[in-house]
């Protein structure tokens, strides 16, 4: 199992929202392409990065904070918030993105996100938001009716190499993460599944892996503060 360190992008900075709200920011470092070089010298294999602005304003907005990363770090860098289109997929992949994550198009615009898989294999995850078992999209700020089991069905043969499924409740919250949630669903999807939401401490990570079913996890505020050390988990999970 893969361990994501995250990096949300906040007016060019690196932050932490509390169940993804905008107005609840915590500043963690105002370097993205030093936090980035932080993670990688700790021995991550991927980073997870999200723009947040993006996100609210259905386009790239601090495309020169993921090019800091980019040129920072050499591990692959997967990336969500603001691509809707798919010349917003190629300029990302074609500066250097390894991976990117598609959310709100996965809801209104289901057909570009399998084009996408298409046309770039092994670089498109769907990203699947839910709050209380119904997917959210827009950064969060709207509410669907769908469930998340519903939208990963919606791309079971579209050749996604990941769904990035988050429980928003857990978000930010240094709660735990949602352990039965994100079995369930990689139970239902042959997709491999990645954790994130309130992934606190190396018994949430050994809690995910234990399953079998879980390709990887997302952790942000917990190694920010201190209360997960990176380079013991990336060990542990390779044990």
């Amino acid at each position: 199992m893969i361990l994501y360190p995250a990096i949300d992008l906040k007016d060019g900075a690196c932050v932490r929202l509390r169940r993804g709200e905008m107005d609840d920011a915590t500043v963690f470092n105002n370097d993205p392409g030093a936090q980035a070089k932080q993670f990688a010298d700790a021995g991550c294999e991927w980073i997870h990065v999200v723009d947040l602005n993006g996100a609210f304003a259905g386009k790239p907005v601090n495309g020169d904070a993921v090019d800091a990363i980019l040129a920072a770090v050499d591990v692959p860098v997967q990336l969500g918030g603001g691509i809707r289109t798919l010349e917003t997929a190629a300029d990302w992949i074609e500066r250097g993105i390894s991976r990117i994550v598609l959310g709100t198009v996965a809801v209104k615009d289901p057909a570009m996100v399998i084009a996408a898989c298409k046309r770039w294999p092994g670089k498109v995850a769907v990203g699947i938001d839910a709050r209380g078992g119904r997917v959210a999209v827009e950064g969060w700020a709207e509410q669907s009716e769908m469930t998340a089991q519903d939208l990963a069905a919606r791309f079971a043969d579209a050749g996604a190499a990941a769904i990035v499924y988050t429980d928003i409740d857990r978000d930010g919250m240094m709660r735990g993460v949602n352990v039965d949630g994100t079995a369930a669903l990689a139970a239902v999807t042959a997709i491999p599944v990645i954790a994130s939401g309130g992934v606190t401490s190396l018994e949430d990570l050994l809690a995910l892996k234990a399953r079998g079913s879980i390709a990887g996890a997302i952790s942000g505020r917990a190694l920010y503060d201190g209360s997960l050390d990176l380079a013991a988990a990336v060990a542990a999970l390779k044990e």
